[in-house]
């Protein structure tokens, strides 16, 4: 198993099935802040349910549709960077991101982010990179303009979340514009 050192103790490395009583353990610590914007916490209810989900990840690294990676810092699994959709014949791919509030304020997820953005871009060869992220998630918005990407709309009252309809926001990075941004200082 490969693991990327984020710098500042902590690393990137794949978040498997095997994983799932340290996921779920994770999920408990942050599961009112990461749910605030995001389904997985009702998605990894239990056990079982936790394992499920990162089945339904590792599933989609097998036919190439999708990856996830979790975040761990000092030894503790704290969150996760993931590509949801990844369409490598067509170049377009959606990452996406959740962190417990413990770990926040670290800029972990910008540069988890970034590596898994540049290894679809420079290895995979995606010319699309997408964001997707409702208007009131302020940190995940944050994390996209700290990545280089551009805003480009918003789907109005799209997505309904726990009986509330949501705005959600689509950022973006192309390529050129990826490989055009000033490289980033060494992690470590």
């Amino acid at each position: 198993m490969f693991a990327k050192s984020l710098g500042d103790g902590a690393e990137l490395r794949p978040l498997e099935p095997w994983q799932a009583e340290e996921f779920l353990a994770h999920m408990d610590r942050g599961r009112d802040y990461i749910g605030r914007y995001v389904g997985l916490p009702d998605a990894a209810a239990d056990l079982d349910s936790a394992r499920g989900w990162l089945q339904s990840y590792a599933d989609k690294t097998a036919t190439d549709t999708g990856r996830l990676y979790g975040i761990w810092l000092d030894g503790l699994l704290v969150g996760g960077v993931l590509f949801r959709v990844f369409d490598a014949r067509d170049g377009n791919c959606e990452a996406g991101c959740w962190l417990e509030p413990a770990a926040a304020g670290r800029g972990l997820v910008t540069r988890a982010a970034r590596v898994i953005i540049d290894w679809a871009i420079e290895e995979r060869g995606m010319h699309r990179v997408e964001w997707l992220v409702s208007s009131e998630n302020t940190p995940s918005i944050n994390v996209a303009k700290r990545l280089g990407m551009s805003r480009d709309g918003v789907q109005r009252q799209s997505t309904p979340y726990r009986g509330v309809r949501q705005d959600t926001e689509i950022w973006s990075v192309l390529a050129p514009e990826w490989r055009a941004a000033p490289a980033p200082g060494p992690l470590v």
